[in-house]
């Protein structure tokens, strides 16, 4: 929204402008300058195309993914859930949204964080994943908890076959080791 209105104001600059530019008598102020330079409305006009851009992208990211979430990941995030959908047996994936993963992977994380086993880094402000054994059952009660809290509609198979993937992604990835 922010981008819009601003997107907007300059809209409304460069019609008040384009007019003041285009009239045989140009108002100069006090010190006898045009309003905006034209070196200033071509930057202007430039900062549009490339607002005008950078929402395409986005918006086409978002369509292409049908979720805002996935719209705005990393890269690295997005192909995190797209292998996770994607290692799901179809039958246990049905009705399962790429929203639903992200909440169970933010879930994950929450447990690990109560559980002293993910904090961010004050020096970078990155999250970091700290040595520790972590109860799969527990993390699976926690998720779940969470999900019912929500009202979201993930079986506790749904959740455990994420948790699967999620793991099989971070030892193919090097993150996590084989045990």
């Amino acid at each position: 929204m922010q981008i819009y209105l601003q997107k907007f104001e300059i809209d409304a600059i460069l019609r008040s402008e384009h007019k003041l530019l285009n009239t045989e008598k140009v108002p100069k102020n006090p010190d006898k300058t045009p309003f905006l330079s034209e070196k200033m409305h071509a930057c202007l006009r430039m900062s549009i195309f490339y607002c005008n851009f950078a929402l395409a992208k986005v918006f086409d990211r978002i369509m292409e993914n049908n979720s805002i979430e996935m719209a705005l990941l990393e890269p690295e995030e997005r192909e995190l859930v797209e292998f996770i959908l994607a290692t799901i047996p179809a039958e246990d994936r049905k009705g399962l949204t790429a929203d639903d993963v992200l909440f169970v992977l933010d879930a994950m994380d929450d447990f690990l964080e109560e559980e002293g086993l993910l904090r961010e880094d004050p020096a970078t402000g990155e999250m970091e994943y700290l040595e520790g054994d972590v109860d799969e059952t527990e993390q699976l009660n926690y998720v779940l908890k969470a999900v019912r809290e929500e009202g979201r509609m993930i079986s506790s198979v749904q959740i455990q076959l994420i948790q699967d993937a999620e793991l099989q992604f971070g030892i193919e990835h090097g993150y996590y080791e084989e045990e």
